[in-house]
């Protein structure tokens, strides 16, 4: 089934002119492709030909989107982007969300997408030309380094690697695992905590980011952490007497904690931006099977448990539309969208979970084979929960600054 996308006609002809460029590429080329582009994933018995043959059709679709002007919206076009603002990604991005892995063929994928938007706001001009163009021209791959095992992930302030100052160079000692990434990368960026004696006294001990090439001497990678009893890349990795250039430091020193807040927030909302897509492609199975399939003398669609839950489904995807667009209106304007950005992380992983569970029990036993990807979405909706933070925390967040709020004198404004 074909994406169906049309203008809106509340918005800036460049707006619609992206979102149906970007459906035209998932509709003509994605789509149809979809088990060919990706199977090498789920299916170990690929033969290298097939290998090859899905490694062509993915850089051709990659030089289409190219052609179309909608390479890495995310980035500038001075660094090999084509510029978008967050609320023209974020339109963009429910219509590329809908068909699976499409992001990676417009070159946006995490990790690399958030550390490219680091390495543009924090790196040096030196450090972008070395790492930050050949990331966006697919000719290195990257990690995030921040979580660690024994030290909750919620409370990034407790992290425990350090990076102790030797000369001219970071000595970095640690433990981290769920390293986005991290097997195939070329470099990783790592939060330390910094010990700088020649830096002002109240630096240190402070948070700072550091690159540090996957090759560079005692970096142990210890596994792939397995997730949902299936290999992943998120990898576990021990930082042993690793000695990196101080010129690899992302930023000031004890500007770390601001950088991962900065990568967060926007990747807060990039999650439920893709969530929305996703959920629309789950709707769309969901109504194509209660269309066509037969039971107990009638369709699925004159069911009134299926009439439920094709208007519960409509209800939650619209709802997380809105507020996402509405958040990314908020981060575009310039204003502080703390609350938005948590009461988006909670709601719209909840409501996806939702839309896929019933898309899942309208297929019946179908819903849970490979042969749809209903299965990942699932799954997928099941780990936004934890990711970013989990929920309970950005609940706390969001009766805190109800809270100030009001204490300040102001009940809240929720027409802002």
């Amino acid at each position: 089934m074909s994406m169906n996308v049309q203008s809106i006609a509340s918005l800036p002809d460049k707006i619609n002119q992206i979102r149906l460029l970007t459906a035209k590429i998932i509709n003509d080329e994605i789509l149809p492709n979809e088990n060919r582009l990706w199977r090498w994933r789920r299916d170990g018995d690929v033969s290298d030909e097939e290998r090859a043959s899905a490694r062509t059709l993915r850089e051709d679709i990659k030089l289409k989107v190219k052609q179309a002007g909608l390479w890495a919206p995310h980035l500038p076009e001075e660094y090999g982007g084509c510029g978008l603002s967050f609320l023209e990604h974020a339109y963009m991005n429910e219509v590329l969300a809908y068909a699976v892995g499409a992001a990676s063929l417009f070159g946006v994928v995490a990790p690399n997408s958030g550390n490219q938007k680091i390495l543009l706001k924090y790196g040096t001009e030196e450090q972008r030309k070395k790492w930050l163009v050949p990331l966006t021209e697919g000719k290195m791959q990257s990690g995030f380094s921040m979580t660690e095992p024994d030290n909750a992930g919620s409370d990034p302030r407790s992290i425990k690697t350090t990076a102790r100052r030797e000369g001219d160079e970071w000595v970095i000692n640690g433990h981290k695992w769920f390293t986005s990434n991290g097997i195939g990368s070329d470099f990783l960026i790592v939060m330390c905590r910094t010990d700088d004696p020649t830096g002002p006294a109240d630096r240190n001990g402070k948070m700072t980011q550091i690159i540090v090439p996957t090759d560079t001497p005692g970096v142990n990678i210890v596994r792939g952490i397995e997730v949902w009893g299936n290999a992943s890349d998120h990898a576990e990795i021990i930082y042993e007497d690793v000695r990196v250039p101080v010129g690899n430091q992302l930023g000031q020193t004890g500007s770390g904690h601001q950088a991962a807040q900065d990568r967060l927030g926007a990747g807060r909302v990039y999650h439920c931006m893709n969530s929305v897509g996703q959920m629309w492609r789950a709707f769309d199975l969901m109504v194509e099977r209660a269309a066509t399939r037969e039971v107990h003398g009638g369709l699925l669609q004159d069911k009134q448990f299926i009439q439920g839950f094709i208007s519960d489904s409509y209800i939650d995807i619209q709802t997380s539309r809105l507020m996402t667009i509405h958040c990314a209106e908020q981060m575009e304007s310039g204003a502080d969208a703390r609350t938005e950005i948590s009461a988006l992380k909670i709601y719209v992983p909840e409501a996806y979970s939702r839309v896929v569970d019933r898309a899942i029990q309208v297929w019946g036993a179908a819903g849970v084979t490979g042969d749809l990807p209903l299965v990942g979405m699932y799954q997928g909706a099941r780990t936004l929960r934890l990711a970013d933070g989990p929920d309970e925390v950005h609940k706390i967040l969001i009766a805190k600054n109800v809270m100030k709020q009001h204490h300040a004198g102001g009940s809240w404004d929720f027409g802002n």
